[in-house]
């Protein structure tokens, strides 16, 4: 396995700092001692915390947007892709992704963090509406989703595997009806 590279390993260390001592913790210093580095090594790749948070965003986003690009051409593809990249299939017990909810904290203490996040979040909600369902029953798909992730990320009463497999399953059959009409 390749080892990371010292951006890797200083998002990493940003994200474990975020975890284990919360956002109000994340400062350069604290990263580049997590990530055992100088600062002189961590302002190579992050000259300020603003970049360090944005690089942390651009992370999560990124690989989100790698799962979306797997979609297909055809009509509810995209909007498909969207369920499956943030509603797994089966309910799991495992801990919703702390990083992502350590680094949302973290973007709070600096609302401008959460531009690229509205960047992106703006340019999925457009590829939404031209996916060839009716864009009203993609939009609506969409924020249930995104409620739903919210709901996972923070534990607030998830439903139960049952339940969960058939939500879903209730969302890919709007996709499919969204399509016909």
């Amino acid at each position: 396995m390749p080892r990371p590279s010292s951006r890797d390993r200083l998002l990493d260390a940003a994200a474990e700092v975020l975890l284990s001592d919360g956002a109000e913790s994340l400062t350069l210093e604290a990263v580049a001692q997590r990530a055992g580095v100088s600062k002189g090594g961590l302002f190579y790749h992050f000259p300020t915390k603003q970049a360090l948070v944005r690089a942390m965003v651009a992370r999560l986003t990124d690989a989100f947007d790698e799962a979306l690009a797997r979609a297909g051409d055809g009509p509810g593809d995209f909007l498909r892709a969207y369920v499956e990249a943030t509603v797994p299939e089966e309910h799991t017990p495992e801990a919703p992704d702390r990083v992502t909810a350590a680094l949302l904290a973290g973007v709070l203490v600096d609302p401008a963090g959460l531009e690229p996040l509205r960047e992106r979040f703006a340019a999925w909600q457009e590829r939404l509406t031209r996916d060839g369902v009716d864009p009203a029953a993609a939009t609506a798909v969409r924020l249930a989703v995104d409620g739903w992730w919210a709901v996972r990320l923070l534990g607030l009463g998830e439903p139960d595997p049952a339940l969960h497999a058939r939500t879903r399953a209730y969302l890919m059959e709007l996709i499919e009806r969204a399509q016909s009409d």
